[in-house]
């Protein structure tokens, strides 16, 4: 579903559209980059076997204290794009981020002041050679990249697998886009869920993306590709304790792409997953940001 996803994004990105509203990004709390504050959901809105709509989602968040939302969402939810913003804005929550591309979300951006940042997976792309493949996902990004400029969002390259979620390509294509006029908006965005390989190097990924990152998606990790809530993993902690000692300051996202499970009870693992990690590192001051 995602791979079409993309393909009818770079479809339907032809246009012209005026720009919204720059946004600015909140600062770091004094709990640091663990702080709860600093948090947003993501993968909430087509895992939730609650199936809420967009007032009863913001409550929950508003609920547990997540202050941001990174907007997963399928066709269904196309007609409620509005209500969701307009909820979260409510319920004080961020339109943090938006899965892929739809046209129906561009009017809406200037309406309502939100410039979330735009997360998208690159498919494969054509070529036998790396210097081929990175030729091709540039000549395919360029559309998006050209229209989120317009709009004042950033662009975030998802890892999710294949030769275009490896960390090296991305950063060869991210630093190929920002060579270009005014792409400096453009970044990467690291996912643990679809780390697993790379738990044994990911000091020497994180140094190497770092320098591009907009956000990381944590997750419990055990050396599969599967969705677990933080603290039941073997690996989690060392990596979390990694990206506190490289001094990144971005957002911190958790994952609740569990279809079976409700999500608020998804997003609670997760929160109390944080809480016993934080204790292990002795990370007090993001601890206590979670009282």
């Amino acid at each position: 579903m995602k791979t079409n996803s993309f393909r009818l994004m770079m479809a339907l990105v032809a246009g012209t559209w005026s720009a919204a509203l720059a946004q600015s990004a909140e600062p770091l709390s004094s709990g640091g980059v663990f702080a709860k504050s600093n948090l947003a959901a993501w993968c909430v809105v087509p895992f939730d076997a609650a199936k809420r709509g967009p007032r009863q989602r913001a409550e929950m968040l508003q609920e547990l204290g997540i202050r941001n939302l990174a907007y997963d969402w399928r066709a269904e939810h196309v007609p409620a794009f509005e209500e969701e913003i307009v909820q979260l804005k409510k319920h004080s929550i961020g339109f943090f981020a938006f899965w892929g591309f739809h046209p129906a979300i561009v009017p809406l951006l200037a309406k309502h002041h939100v410039t979330p940042e735009f997360w998208i997976m690159l498919p494969n792309p054509p070529g036998t050679t790396d210097d081929e493949r990175l030729d091709s996902a540039v000549k395919q990004l360029g559309p998006l990249v050209q229209k989120t400029r317009e709009l004042g969002c950033k662009l975030g390259l998802y890892n999710h697998g294949g030769w275009g979620g490896e960390p090296a390509n991305m950063v060869r294509i991210v630093k190929r886009l920002r060579q270009e006029d005014h792409n400096d908006h453009v970044g990467i965005v690291y996912n643990f869920h679809h780390a697993f390989n790379h738990i044994h190097d990911f000091p020497q990924v994180l140094a190497e993306v770092q320098p591009y990152l907009l956000c990381i998606n944590l997750n419990g990790m055990n050396g599969t590709h599967s969705v677990l809530p933080l603290g039941s993993g073997q690996y989690e902690q060392s990596m979390m304790e990694t990206i506190k000692r490289s001094g990144y300051a971005g957002p911190i996202g958790i994952i609740a792409e569990r279809p079976s499970l409700d999500a608020k009870e998804s997003l609670k693992q997760n929160l109390d997953g944080m809480k016993k990690i934080l204790k292990r590192i002795g990370d007090e001051a993001a601890l206590k940001t979670y009282d």
